[in-house]
């Protein structure tokens, strides 16, 4: 289970920028693989790195802070979470003097490995989702229709078929790769780019694929589950690997980025974890007290009213609210008493109340003194 990002650079939650770039650097200093000679140097500089380049982004913070571990990975990559992180200025003051951003992504992201071909992934894919309180609630499963790039059938996105014919790039001989080597912290590396020329096949394709005219992907209407987790709440992305479009003649495949946003239901108020209710009751049940039902998301729940409750008192009735989908664990439901007063009596009524009223010497009568002035002590 990974480690709560503040622990793992040792901050509170409300930790400035200031405070969490400090204390990124001195813990980069103490396990920089180059400068230390602790066993799980290697391990402890990645660990702290994510943390920072989480932190130090407000858009991740705030959806680590919303949604935890799950908001970060349910939404980036690996290598996205360290995508747009600056740690230039860091490792300058650690005496390694250059643009070190786009190589610091390359290292942890994975993508500076050497050998093989690599092409270029299919695009992401962003879905926005809407979905009622009740399945933000629950959870569940909902199918998400939608026209997507996907594998040419006829030539298995290859692009090619027994009549074409196939030459080797001249740019970069087939290997699909531009290299770049350069000096980093973490010794001699060597930058892998997509050859420009051939896109990463390290060849040119003569008389292709009629279908999908050489790319290897042709557009189809799919359909897919999404596996919304209970608690979810507006603003949060799923990520679905691997099912955003295809990439072209026979690259992987992009991912797909669900967005859920959830309606605002008319019994309910919510904040995070917490739902928000109002109940009216009658006046002989606040005067006299009673058990009144009250409507939950899973059902309804008795509550007792006690004698003398007045309109706006509220009852908590605990973890009867959302599920926490960071902690885990349900919040509450805060229900606020509404006393009702009725607009018309009946005779009896009317009877009855001016007798209560006399009972407890209550001059219902106002004179237009009273009115204009107030009544006099």
């Amino acid at each position: 289970m990974k480690k709560d990002y503040y622990e793992v650079l040792g901050v509170s939650k409300d930790a400035s920028q200031a405070d969490i770039k400090k204390a990124y650097r001195r813990l980069a200093l103490k396990y920089h693989p180059d400068k230390s000679d602790h066993p799980e140097a290697e391990e402890k500089f990645k660990e702290i790195s994510e943390a920072y380049a989480v932190l130090s982004d407000d858009e991740k913070r705030q959806q680590y802070d919303r949604f935890g571990h799950a908001g970060i990975d349910s939404q980036y990559s690996y290598q996205d979470i360290f995508r747009g992180a600056d740690f230039s200025d860091i490792f300058r003051d650690l005496g390694f003097d250059f643009g070190f951003s786009d190589i610091f992504q390359q290292f942890f992201g994975g993508m500076g490995r050497q050998g093989g071909q690599r092409r270029r992934r299919g695009s992401d894919i962003l879905y926005r989702m809407t979905i009622s309180l009740e399945e933000a609630y629950f959870g569940g499963e909902k199918d998400v229709s939608l026209v997507r790039k996907e594998r040419c059938p006829r030539c298995q996105g290859s692009g090619k078929t027994e009549e074409s014919t196939v030459a080797t790039c001249p740019a970069c001989q087939g290997t699909g790769q531009a290299r770049k080597s350069q000096r980093t912290p973490f010794g001699h590396f060597t930058q892998i780019t997509v050859c420009p020329d051939c896109k990463g096949e390290g060849q040119h394709i003569h008389n292709p694929c009629t279908a999908c005219r050489g790319s290897g992907v042709v557009e189809r209407q799919r359909t897919i589950t999404v596996t919304i987790p209970p608690g979810v709440d507006s603003g949060l992305r799923l990520r679905l690997p691997g099912e955003g479009e295809a990439g072209e003649r026979g690259a992987p495949s992009g991912d797909m980025f669900v967005e859920v946003y959830v309606e605002e239901d008319p019994r309910f108020r919510r904040e995070g974890s917490t739902l928000y209710a109002t109940r009216h009751i009658s006046f002989p049940q606040a005067a006299l007290g009673s058990r009144v039902e009250v409507e939950t998301l899973n059902g309804t729940e008795e509550v007792r009213i006690p004698p003398g409750t007045q309109s706006g008192d509220t009852f908590t009735l605990k973890g009867k609210g959302m599920p926490r989908l960071r902690s885990g664990g349900q919040g509450n439901l805060v229900v606020e008493v509404k006393v009702d007063v009725p607009r018309k009596l009946s005779a009896r009524e009317r009877e009855l109340v001016e007798q209560l009223a006399r009972e407890m010497d209550v001059d219902t009568r106002e004179s237009l003194g009273a009115k204009l002035f107030g009544r006099g002590k």
